[in-house]
């Protein structure tokens, strides 16, 4: 019976021990691949970290490459990259100091029981498990910085959700260097959101319903049918998504690419969030109603970065100028950010890497050569070669569109550069 059981479990444990072989085996191999992948990403990682550095400390500034950097895989990786890279895109000098505010701000300003009110009802934008003592401080903070821009600007108009973009910088980049950041973004980027009415905000809105039509009729003609409308993506155009993310590193994820962009991308990623929706709201009841809460509804889980680069496909196949027409719209551009994004990609490509703006800060070069080409013109035909060959790198040939699609925004004024 013990010969009979010894030979019966034999070929049982034969067969198991195999199992057991193939199985260590296959682990072996996914671990294998596992590395093999942790490895290739971290030396994609460090190769992106260097160029980043490389482009800051050209002179000027290769603010080409770093667009394409904000733009490619991954964006700008950290937040002390961020510090560096952000003010490059949007051409403000680190050494200039920070604006400041009247005496009396709070009590003077009609804007700031409104302010007050929003900051207090943004607990979630904050990280989870930050003391409270600090979570009230950078709420001061954050009042702050809003009232001394709409003082020292007093065509911009508060508008609630503005809190939301303006806490993204200070949490990433500081007080300080957050109220220089947002007021070059309001003066630009944001300038038609903070207009006395929505007339821009919903022109903008407008390019939403084309751009959908263009890749997916079907889709655009449900939305028709079912009277949703636009107001559903208007505070993911108005707070750059901040707002309807609860994962800050796709809120910041989405800023570096917003920042590297044309002032109407972010409407061009609504559109994306919606296409690639498509089948959900197809499944839906062809009413208002359910068209709007479910797209209102953003999921938290989208794939982000294939969703960026569908952004500025779309971009390329389809820029604002040809959508503009079609929508009847040019007669708008005039009045919109997109028509000084021209002299604001001409001004930042002509800035100065950090290392020589600080050392003209401190007085170390003579004073003639700190003096001279206060006033700079943009040298148009460097850019464009510039914009080309960036824009052609992160997005492709067809990018050359972009940059034609740029230059027809005709120029209105002339920017001051610092040298």
């Amino acid at each position: 019976m013990a010969s009979r059981s010894a030979q019966g479990d034999g070929p049982t444990s034969s067969r198991w021990d195999g199992g057991e072989e193939k199985a260590v085996a296959c682990d072996s191999k996914l671990i294998g691949l596992y590395v093999t992948a942790l490895i290739d990403f971290n030396a994609k990682r460090k190769k992106k970290v260097a160029e980043i550095h490389q482009a800051l400390n050209s002179d000027p500034t290769d603010v080409a490459a770093l667009r394409r950097m904000a733009i490619s895989e991954g964006g700008l990786l950290t937040d002390e990259i961020r510090r560096k890279v952000w003010p490059k895109l949007l051409n403000v000098n680190t050494n200039d100091p920070s604006p400041v505010s009247g005496e009396n701000l709070r009590q003077m300003s009609k804007d700031y029981q409104q302010v007050l009110l929003d900051v207090r009802r943004s607990l979630r934008r904050f990280p989870p498990g930050m003391p409270e003592e600090q979570r009230e401080g950078l709420q001061e903070e954050l009042i702050d910085i809003i009232l001394i821009i709409l003082e020292r600007n007093p065509q911009l108009h508060y508008y609630q959700g503005y809190h939301d973009i303006v806490v993204t910088f200070l949490l990433v980049v500081g007080e300080r260097l957050a109220t220089s950041l947002v007021e070059k973004l309001s003066t630009h980027h944001l300038r038609d959101f903070m207009d006395p009415t929505m007339d821009n905000t919903k022109h903008i809105l407008n390019y939403l319903m084309p751009i959908i039509d263009q890749v997916n009729p079907e889709l655009h003609d449900f939305m028709q049918s079912a009277e949703v409308g636009t107001i559903f993506a208007l505070s993911w155009l108005i707070t750059w998504f901040g707002h309807v993310l609860s994962d800050f590193r796709h809120v910041v994820r989405l800023y570096d690419f917003f920042l590297a962009c044309h002032p109407l991308m972010p409407i061009y990623f609504a559109a994306v969030i919606v296409l690639y929706r498509e089948q959900e709201v197809l499944d839906c009841d062809c009413d208002m109603a359910s068209v709007h809460h479910l797209l209102s509804q953003i999921p938290q889980d989208l794939p982000y970065e294939t969703l960026i680069s569908r952004a500025g496909d779309l971009f390329v196949q389809f820029p604002p100028s040809e959508l503009a027409r079609e929508a009847a719209a040019q007669q708008q551009a005039e009045k919109t950010a997109a028509s000084t994004f021209k002299d604001f990609e001409l001004a930042s490509a002509q800035q100065r890497p950090d290392m020589v703006l600080r050392q003209r800060f401190r007085g170390l070069l003579r004073p003639e050569e700190r003096t001279k080409d206060v006033l700079t013109k943009p040298r148009t035909n460097r850019f464009v070669k510039l914009a080309v060959m960036g824009l052609t790198v992160a997005l492709g040939a067809a990018a050359l569109a972009v940059v034609k699609s740029a230059l027809e925004w005709a120029p209105k004024f002339q920017l001051q550069l610092f040298p």
